[in-house]
């Protein structure tokens, strides 16, 4: 069985993505809690939540990526 490397710089990469991600869920956290007038200590007491939902976010975000670079090859070849 062969080894699998990752280099450093794809790993910074996707780092950077899942943060955005995450970011991204803390926003809507952060929207919630405005729209609905509860109390700001949600922003804590739900980070498991948050956490949750940056990872969904991050997944389908990959099968979107995954996709788009699918095709982008596919149709680099037929015009190749």
């Amino acid at each position: 069985m062969k080894d699998v490397l990752i280099s450093g710089r794809r790993i910074a990469r996707e780092l950077r993505i899942f943060l955005g991600c995450f970011v991204l869920a803390l926003g809507l956290n952060v929207y919630s809690i405005i729209k609905y007038q509860t109390e700001w200590k949600e922003l804590l007491t739900t980070l498991h939540i948050t956490l949750a939902l940056a990872v969904v976010i991050y997944v389908l975000l990959g099968i979107l990526r995954f996709i788009i670079c699918g095709a982008a090859r596919l149709f680099r070849r037929k015009t190749g």
